[in-house]
């Protein structure tokens, strides 16, 4: 990933090093640039991102305003300030939607939301922000590299939603709340039957039929778990409920 992120941010032919001066109302364009590009190497992201900040707000209409737009997501994004990265991203996809970097910015908004995925067990708001953004990348850059890497990604996003699934669903069935937890196993098996887990969610609709009576059900559903998962441990289990 840090190849594709990197490679369009090659810097722009830059002539002299900036002022010692941190008075920034002296600096052309270029100056700042170069200094907020220097900052960058030096990982002194904050600094990096004030002064690409800085050439658009100094100096709007200079050749270097569009693409400090860009690169101080970037740095923003690097010193994981999503949520700024991600203004900056927005600002830039909305105003220039014909440069020549747009899938680049589609694709740097993806991962500021893919990188803030949290635990299963959590709210997972960013994990729907990074589906759908993930989703635009793919659909409207189909033969780029940004979007083979978010179709891999985007694998993973799926495979945590249905975990997410599958851990709430759990939680019902301990606590005995068994329609609850038959919704959200049928989600699984509905929605997320490419992820590993649904030959659980299977196992646990068989689990949930026995428990409330509904033997012919539960028969239904083992009968597709032995049919696509017959070497699954899931399937033995549910076999042996269904006795």
């Amino acid at each position: 990933m840090k190849k594709i992120l990197i490679a369009v941010l090659g810097v722009m032919l830059i002539g002299a090093c900036a002022s010692k001066k941190e008075d920034t109302s002296m600096f052309s364009a270029e100056e700042l640039y170069t200094k907020a590009y220097k900052y960058l190497n030096q990982t002194k992201y904050e600094k990096s991102a004030d002064y690409f900040e800085k050439v658009e707000t100094e100096h709007p209409y200079s050749k270097w305003a569009v693409k400090s737009k860009l690169m101080a997501a970037y740095a923003y994004y690097q010193n994981a300030k999503y949520d700024d990265a991600i203004l900056a991203l927005e600002r830039f996809i909305k105003y220039h939607p014909g440069n020549k970097d747009i899938a680049y910015a589609y694709y740097l908004r993806a991962i500021c939301y893919y990188d803030q995925i949290s635990p299963a067990e959590k709210s997972q708001g960013a994990t729907l922000d990074a589906h759908n953004a993930l989703n635009e990348v793919i659909l409207l850059f189909p033969d780029t590299d940004y979007a083979k890497d978010a179709e891999n990604k985007l694998k993973l996003v799926l495979d945590h939603e249905a975990a997410h699934e599958m851990y709430v669903g759990r939680y019902y069935l301990q606590d005995r709340n068994y329609l609850s937890a038959l919704n959200r196993f049928d989600t699984v098996v509905e929605k997320y039957q490419t992820t590993v887990h649904i030959e659980e969610a299977l196992y646990r609709e068989v689990e949930i039929y026995t428990l409330i009576g509904l033997k012919n059900d539960a028969k239904r559903v083992a009968l597709v778990l032995d049919k696509n998962y017959p070497d699954s441990k899931w399937n033995k289990k549910a076999q042996n409920l269904i006795k």
